[in-house]
C-alpha cells in the first residue's frame, strides 16, 4: 500500500463531512471530489487539456466497454490506459460489473461468474472475478473496482441477498488475484434498500478494503430519498480512514447531498450525456439552452462561471450550435457542465474547511430545482 495513502485533513464541525487527500501513482486527489466518465477512454468532447483547466482530477473509465474494444491487450501494448489516452492523472476504472447486468440481454449469473453476449457484436464471452482482475491490471487504473453483481430498483429481499452473498464471494478471487502494488482494489457494499443486507455487506467487504471502499447499487431507479436514508443509515459505520466512493452519483443536488452523508468520491455520465441534448447546469438547475427563448439571449450561461464556454460564448450562440447539430455545441456545454460539478467541489470543500456545510446545502438547494 506505500503507493497509495488517505490523510483526512479536516472534519467539519457542523456535518461530519471531511477534506481528504489520496495519493496514488498518478498525483495526489483532493475530496471530495466528481470524477468525469470517459467510457471508452475519452470524456466525450472534451479534450485531456480541457479537462485539466476545468478542474478535474481524476477520470473514470469502464472495463466492461474497454473490454469489448478496443481491447484491454490492445491497451496494455499502447503502455496502459494513461498513456493511451494522454492523461497523465488518476484513473479509476469500473468493473464492469454494472453494465454486464444491465447492456447485456442475454445473461447468465454463476458463482464461477457471468455468461455474457456482447452488447455490439452478440459475441459470446465469459468474465470471472480473476478475469476482471487481469483486464483492469492489463487497463493499468491507479484505482479498480472489485467484480460485483448489482441489482435493479425494486429486487426482492432474496434477490439482493444473494447478490451480496455473490459479491462477497467474488471480492475474495478479486483480492486474491489483484497483486499489482500500483493498482488499489476498492471492495464495493451491495444490499439493495435493505439496511440489515447493506450493513452485513459492508461488514464482510470492509476487511478487504486497504485504501478504499465503494457504495454501489443505489442511484438505480429507488427515490433520491430512500438513497439518503440508506447513505444516513451506513455513515457512522464506514472505515474511517479510507475514502468512500458513491458509484454512479453525480447530479448537484445528489453531490451534495451524498457529501454532506459522509461520501468523498462521485462519478456521474449525466453532464456530458445532458450536454449533448442542449441542456446546461445551472444554479438554479437544468437550463435546457435549445429552447426557443434563448434565441437571442446574448448572455453567458451563468455570469459568475469560469469556464471556456460562459467567458467566450452567449447562449444565442450555443443554442444556434446545437439547433445546428454542430459538434462545438455539445463540447461546449460539456465544459461548463463539467466545470459547474468541480466548481460545486470547490464550494462544497470550502465551506466544509470553515465548518457551514449544512448551510451551504440550504442554501444551494434552496434554489436549485431539478
Amino acid at each position: 500500500m506505500e503507493n497509495f495513502e488517505f490523510v483526512v485533513k479536516h472534519v467539519c464541525k457542523q456535518s461530519g463531512a471531511r477534506i481528504g487527500e489520496l495519493r496514488t501513482p498518478h498525483g495526489v486527489i483532493e475530496t471530495p471530489v466528481f470524477m468525469p466518465v470517459g467510457t471508452v477512454g475519452t470524456v466525450k468532447g472534451v479534450k485531456p487539456e480541457e479537462l485539466k483547466e476545468l478542474g478535474a482530477q481524476i477520470i473514470l473509465s469502464n472495463t466492461y466497454h474497454l473490454f469489448l474494444r478496443p481491447g484491454d491487450k490492445t491497451v496494455k501494448a499502447a503502455g496502459g490506459l494513461h498513456k493511451f489516452m494522454n492523461w497523465d492523472r488518476p484513473i479509476l476504472t469500473d468493473s464492469g460489473g454494472f453494465q454486464v447486468f444491465s447492456l447485456s440481454e442475454l445473461r447468465k449469473v454463476s458463482d464461477e461468474g457471468v455468461a455474457f453476449r456482447s452488447h455490439l457484436s452478440g459475441e459470446k464471452f465469459f468474465i470471472t472475478p480473476e478475469k476482471c482482475m487481469e483486464i483492469q491490471n492489463n487497463l493499468g487504473a491507479d484505482i479498480i473496482m472489485a467484480f460485483d453483481e448489482c441489482t435493479k430498483a425494486g429486487a426482492s429481499y432474496e434477490q439482493a441477498k444473494s447478490a451480496c452473498e455473490r459479491t462477497t464471494k467474488w471480492l475474495k478471487r478479486c483480492y486474491d488475484a489483484q497483486k499489482n502494488q500500483n493498482q488499489m482494489l476498492f471492495p464495493i457494499i451491495q444490499g439493495n434498500v435493505y439496511k440489515d443486507l447493506r450493513e452485513k455487506s459492508l461488514s464482510e467487504v470492509a476487511p478487504y478494503a486497504r485504501c478504499g471502499i465503494a457504495i454501489g447499487g443505489l442511484s438505480v431507479g429507488e427515490p433520491k430519498e430512500v438513497m439518503y436514508e440508506i447513505l444516513d443509515f451506513l455513515k457512522p459505520k464506514y472505515p474511517e480512514n479510507m475514502p468512500r466512493y458513491l458509484m454512479g452519483v453525480g447530479s448537484p443536488d445528489c453531490f451534495v447531498e451524498a457529501v454532506a452523508r459522509g461520501v468523498d468520491m462521485m462519478d456521474c455520465v449525466l453532464p456530458t450525456r445532458i450536454a449533448r441534448n442542449g441542456t446546461a447546469l445551472t444554479k438554479r438547475g437544468k437550463m435546457i439552452v435549445r429552447n426557443a427563448c434563448y434565441k437571442e439571449d446574448f448572455t453567458p450561461i451563468e455570469d459568475d462561471c469560469d469556464c471556456y464556454a460562459c467567458k467566450n460564448f452567449t447562449k444565442a450562440y450555443i443554442r444556434h450550435l446545437i439547433c445546428s447539430d454542430e459538434m462545438l455545441g455539445a463540447q461546449l456545454l460539456s465544459i461548463h457542465n463539467l466545470r459547474f460539478l468541480t466548481r460545486l467541489s470547490e464550494q462544497v470543500k470550502k465551506a466544509i474547511w470553515e465548518d457551514r456545510l449544512l448551510d451551504f446545502k440550504e442554501e444551494f438547494l434552496k434554489d436549485f430545482k431539478w
